[in-house]
């Protein structure tokens, strides 16, 4: 339902639009509407509302500006009951964040996004068996990420610009033979910190027990499973430092 009505406001905003609406006008819709938007039913209504006129993808981050709750995308989906929002945060279409609660008796961990963070499409996070997740303010996650904080914490620092696709690992399964590998326990070396105003390229692989130094750079494809200094650049599977951001 929800999917139809948004194809059938697009048009009437289109055609709203080239009949000499102003810009002004759709953006006092918008900024009406966001002033109620929040993570309950009713604020999740008037968020998809306040889009009926809003362009989508990168065009509705405007929105998160609108409403110190920020912007929750209407097929967002948020199933965590330790998760702590900022200001002006912005979340994207089919964003999940999953509390995964099927040991009852472990601590499932806990969701921390500081102000202005933004999460892209269809970004998976998830907490389990004492796994956390913190995101500093400010730092932007391109689509299709996973992070799947089990056994320890992620940490991803201020100003962090993450390009899609990247996964964060801060766990492994043990390969013991004569079990199977579902039945197999999570082990893990130790948290994944990522420091401020650090870049990962597409489809970085981050593995556990790993710091990510401040302003280091991690080129497209790459496979951290060792630390990365501050301001090296560093590519490649494993990932190798090849060249410092000073020296360029």
């Amino acid at each position: 339902m929800v999917s139809t009505s948004s194809q059938i406001w697009t048009r009437f905003s289109n055609t709203w639009q080239s009949r000499g609406v102003s810009g002004v006008a759709t953006t006092t819709w918008a900024a009406f509407w966001m002033q109620f938007a929040a993570l309950g039913g009713i604020g999740r209504i008037t968020t998809w509302i306040a889009t009926w006129f809003a362009p989508p993808y990168y065009a509705r981050r405007r929105l998160a500006r609108f409403n110190s709750k920020g912007y929750i995308a209407p097929s967002a989906t948020i199933y965590h009951s330790q998760i702590k929002l900022g200001k002006h945060i912005f979340i994207g279409d089919r964003v999940t964040i999953f509390e995964d609660k099927k040991q009852p008796n472990i601590n499932s961990g806990s969701v921390e996004l500081a102000d202005r963070v933004h999460l892209y499409g269809d970004t998976i996070i998830q907490t389990g068996e004492c796994g956390t997740l913190k995101i500093g303010s400010d730092t932007h996650i391109q689509p299709r990420c996973q992070f799947s904080a089990y056994r320890a914490a992620i940490q991803i620092g201020r100003g962090v610009q993450i390009a899609p696709n990247c996964a964060f690992y801060p766990y492994d399964h043990g390969i013991d033979p004569g079990e199977l590998i579902s039945k197999q326990p999570l082990q893990t070396k130790g948290g994944i910190v990522v420091e401020d105003d650090a870049w990962l390229g597409f489809g970085v692989i981050v593995l556990d027990g790993v710091r990510i130094g401040k302003g280091a750079v991690v080129g497209a494809g790459a496979v951290v499973n060792r630390d990365i200094p501050d301001g090296a650049i560093a590519v490649g599977v494993p990932a190798r430092v090849v060249g410092m951001r000073s020296n360029g």
